[in-house]
């Protein structure tokens, strides 16, 4: 019988490489456009150096200020996942810190992203290694279980699935399932297309702001 809430499912299959390489460089926030901004984690930010990180979502879910699990998931994660910790958004104890991080580097991880706090923000913020979390304190964690690994979580108010694709950079973090990401692939890079033409009318003064006046008339706005 299965201990739910103390249980290690299947790692799920990494999608093809080539869908993970296309979305190199591409930005959070167009994804995050391309999804009618509503799938998103909100809070989190990078604790790292700065750099761009995709790759496929190991998630676990762990009690507040407890990481005995996400030891668990250093020790099976796969070269190219990114650890996502689901640890209730509390920030009273650091769930991961320097060496966490340095093993996973190590193991290949693409990055960890924790719904929690971190410790170590000097040694982190002069490494490349991607870590996003929503803030940081000395204060350790405790080892004592339970928690699951590969069950759907919840990230800043975002739902990720065990397998979903998940890209970072300044901004922040979005993830969605691998059956749409040659779908939002092309239209982020379509968005930022778009928005590099409107820089460039911009730095020459021939940007049309029109459609301002025209959302305010059609709002009923006297001006």
């Amino acid at each position: 019988m299965a201990n739910i809430g103390f249980r290690i499912l299947p790692l799920p299959p990494h999608p093809p490489a080539k869908i993970l390489r296309a979305l190199s460089g591409v930005a959070a926030a167009h994804l995050s456009d391309s999804m009618n901004r509503i799938f998103s984690a909100t809070g989190l930010r990078p604790w790292h150096r700065g750099g761009h990180m995709v790759g496929v979502a190991l998630t676990v879910r762990v009690p507040p200020g407890d990481n005995l699990m996400v030891h668990k998931a250093l020790d099976i994660a796969r070269p190219g996942d990114v650890i996502v910790v689901d640890a209730g958004g509390e920030i009273s104890h650091a769930i991961i810190g320097e060496i966490m991080s340095s093993q996973a580097a190590k193991r290949g991880a693409a990055g960890m992203v924790i719904d929690g706090a971190i410790r170590d923000v000097g040694p982190l913020a002069r490494s490349r290694f991607p870590v996003y979390a929503l803030g940081a304190t000395h204060r350790g964690p405790y080892k004592h279980g339970p928690g699951e690994i590969n069950v759907p979580v919840s990230i800043g108010g975002m739902v990720v699935n065990p397998g979903d694709i998940v890209v970072g950079d300044e901004d922040g973090i979005v993830a969605f399932a691998p059956a749409d990401a040659e779908q939002l692939t092309a239209a982020a890079r379509a968005k930022a297309k778009a928005e590099a033409a409107q820089l460039k009318a911009i730095a020459k003064g021939t940007l049309d702001r029109s459609w301002v006046d025209k959302a305010l008339r059609a709002g009923g706005c006297d001006f």
